[in-house]
């Protein structure tokens, strides 16, 4: 039997992104009457959860107004109130600062055993200053494992933090299984028809507007690839700080008739549009020390087999086989190598469909929960360790 477990995260839908994304699927994958999710209030969220929950979803303000520090302490209260109510037996935090805290005062007062997830970008957080190292390192001495979504992740922190090595594990994340069925074709005609693709091939990106994510490169590229592949659209989901950016260069390059920007799409509504493509394009690459550290959006295209042309950061070799399930470029480097491998995803079809195929039988084989969360069970299930460290 599984304990009672507390998942606390600051990122968790109907916002859109990985992390949040990993966060419900991770609960999913969980025995609901076992589960406890605490997640921000945010809009829009009454009707998410409504239609998307069955494990016992907590929403709060997690921190205190800006004028009141530290912030985070609001998020304490909150987890002990549970914690009573729930009698909570294993706690599980998404990032290691500040939400690394909780679990360590939780172990303190408590005697409650907490797993911290790192999913990249909390690492660099959490390793820009020496305080925040020397916290940082406070909470990981305490936890029982630290989970990473990658084994580049690992690798980054265990330079920084060499002594973790024997408490670090890898636990992927996962698509969910609906993305192995194929779309509706009315629902793919219906976004056929309103986004003016007839006759067109369809490349498609999904990610946040922002530095890493490689929108500007692909603006570039897009003109050399029209010249192979003339009835082209660029399809674009995602939302972010660099959105007005992007625009601009989408309009120097006069690429408006090319380009159909769809903003925001709720994560229930994407499966649709990988099997709308042809292919998927996000040339991630390493900014001003941050790397991607996985990249779900590639492992959910590669369910839907649609093949890949990722930028090389970080993680994304271990979601991509290069030339085995998608191409894997580095695009400051190579930018043209980068536009040559869309031009052969879209014109060698036998190549593009074989790439597709071996991308979603890897998914099947490797990138599943019932797989991927059995490296929990040694503290997830009643039996296993109880006593905690320290």
């Amino acid at each position: 039997m599984q304990k009672i477990t507390l998942i606390i995260t600051l990122e968790y839908p109907p916002q859109i992104g990985g992390i949040a994304t990993f966060c419900h699927q991770l609960a999913k994958a969980f025995d609901p009457a076992q589960t406890i999710m605490l997640a921000p209030e945010m809009k829009g969220d009454k009707e998410w959860d409504e239609d998307n929950v069955e494990y016992t979803l907590i929403r709060k303000k997690l921190y205190f107004p800006k004028f009141i520090w530290p912030r985070w302490i609001r998020l304490f209260f909150i987890v002990r109130k549970i914690v009573k109510k729930y009698k909570v037996e294993l706690i599980m935090v998404h990032h290691v600062l500040p939400v690394g805290y909780i679990g360590l005062l939780m172990k303190r007062f408590f005697k409650i055993p907490f797993i911290v997830f790192s999913h990249g970008t909390d690492i660099v957080a959490a390793t820009q200053t020496s305080w925040k190292k020397k916290m940082a390192t406070r909470v990981i001495k305490e936890c029982e494992q630290v989970i990473f979504n990658s084994n580049n992740l690992k690798r980054r922190l265990l330079r920084v933090l060499p002594q973790f090595e024997p408490i670090s594990t890898v636990m992927y994340p996962c698509p969910d299984k609906e993305f192995f069925v194929p779309a509706d074709e009315k629902a793919i005609q219906k976004l056929r028809d309103e986004l003016a693709l007839e006759g067109k091939q369809v490349i498609l990106s999904i990610g946040r507007i922002d530095d890493g994510k490689g929108f500007p490169h692909m603006v570039r590229i897009i003109p050399k690839v029209l010249e192979k592949v003339p009835h082209l659209v660029w399809v674009i989901i995602g939302e972010g700080p660099k959105r007005a950016e992007m625009y601009n260069e989408i309009r120097k390059y006069n690429l408006q008739n090319v380009v159909r920007y769809l903003g925001m799409v709720p994560h229930e509504q994407i499966k649709k549009y990988y099997y709308l493509a042809d292919v998927f394009a996000l040339f991630t690459h390493p900014d001003e020390g941050r790397e991607e550290g996985l990249g779900l959006v590639f492992l959910e295209s590669a369910a839907c087999g649609l093949p890949v042309v990722a930028g090389k950061s970080g993680g994304v070799v271990e979601a991509v086989q290069h030339a085995q399930t998608g191409l894997v470029v580095d695009v400051i480097q190579n930018l043209p190598a980068a536009g040559e491998g869309l031009v052969q995803m879209l014109t060698n079809k036998d190549f593009a469909r074989r790439m597709g195929e071996a991308g979603q039988q890897r998914i099947k084989s490797t990138f599943v929960w019932d797989n991927q969360i059995k490296v929990l069970d040694k503290w997830l299930q009643a039996g296993g360790e109880s006593e905690t460290k320290g």
